[in-house]
């Protein structure tokens, strides 16, 4: 961690307090289709674009802690992801609260070791700063893509809310970049940084071709989630995984997204939740019964 990075966190200590959350009808009326499950098709190339990062992806390749191990516990590591978006968004600040301390807890045990290639430390602000932007990006970027663009102010509205994606854990609020024009700065340059050695380029395309599964799921699946998520990335992830993409492809993909799109415009806004929705009620009822959340 760096000097001033450590300077804000001694002067601007985790947020506490949040302000009243969107329920899930709310945010659909201001920003249809946020909140939809299809959206998740764009998992895998959120989870390249926050490993692309050096310290980010090693802190996940090394991580002793099997319970977030995608490789080993895959519906584990993904009920764990989707309920921190579930909580970002819809929690109230207690929930936020109870679901740091959980994550706090596993987050504790993922730091380098000495002699590590890199070094790395899941508390690192800066870092979960970049695993934050990547997550606003898919929620933006997937958005658009099913629904067509925001307008400015839509936009903006929507930036501001979603800076709990960061500050539910330990982004401080100041690091947040201030408006949608500071995001985009702060994006290209955090692409431009992204270095991906052949360890991490192969752990990564392993999740493109989902060998996470059981081999029979990953023959079946494998190929369409490679061929989503290499679409779903920005060129110069691309780039650094080394993935090619043709003007073919890409024509391809896009006419697979329509589909996609138009399919899931038609459905009620309670099929369209229903991942986030059921997340949160069974986050709320593993708080009542005083149950692990992570």
């Amino acid at each position: 961690m760096n000097a001033p990075a450590a300077e804000l966190l001694r002067s601007n200590p985790p947020q506490t307090q949040w302000p009243e959350p969107l329920s899930a009808a709310e945010w659909d009326a201001r920003f249809p289709g946020i909140l939809d499950s299809i959206a998740l098709l764009g998992g895998t190339a959120n989870s390249i674009m926050q490993l692309a990062r050096m310290p980010v992806g090693y802190g996940v390749m090394e991580s002793k802690v099997d319970s977030g191990n995608i490789f080993k516990r895959p519906a584990k590591r993904a009920k764990t992801t989707l309920t921190y978006l579930a909580v970002a968004m819809l929690g109230t600040t207690e929930e936020k609260l109870a679901y740091r301390r959980a994550a706090n807890t596993s987050h504790a045990q993922v730091r380098s070791a000495e002699g590590s290639a890199v070094q790395y430390n899941a508390f690192d602000p800066e870092l979960q700063l970049w695993v934050a932007a990547c997550l606003y990006f898919g929620f933006a970027d997937m958005n658009e893509r099913l629904y067509g663009p925001m307008s400015a102010e839509k936009a903006a509205e929507f930036y501001r809310l979603a800076e709990p994606l960061g500050t539910t854990l330990q982004v401080r609020p100041g690091m947040w970049p201030k408006n949608p024009e500071a995001f985009r700065a702060y994006w290209e340059d955090g692409l431009a940084k992204l270095a991906v050695d052949e360890p991490l380029r192969d752990h990564l395309t392993q999740l493109a071709e989902a060998k996470f599964l059981k081999p029979w799921q990953s023959r079946l699946i494998g190929p369409l989630n490679r061929f989503i998520t290499i679409g779903l990335l920005p060129p110069r992830v691309r780039e650094v995984m080394q993935f090619e993409w043709s003007e073919a492809q890409e024509h391809r993909f896009q006419r697979l997204m329509a589909v996609i799109a138009a399919v899931n415009r038609r459905l009620p806004r309670t099929v369209r939740q229903r991942t986030y929705l059921q997340l949160m009620d069974d986050l709320r009822g593993r708080i009542a019964r005083g149950l692990p959340l992570v």
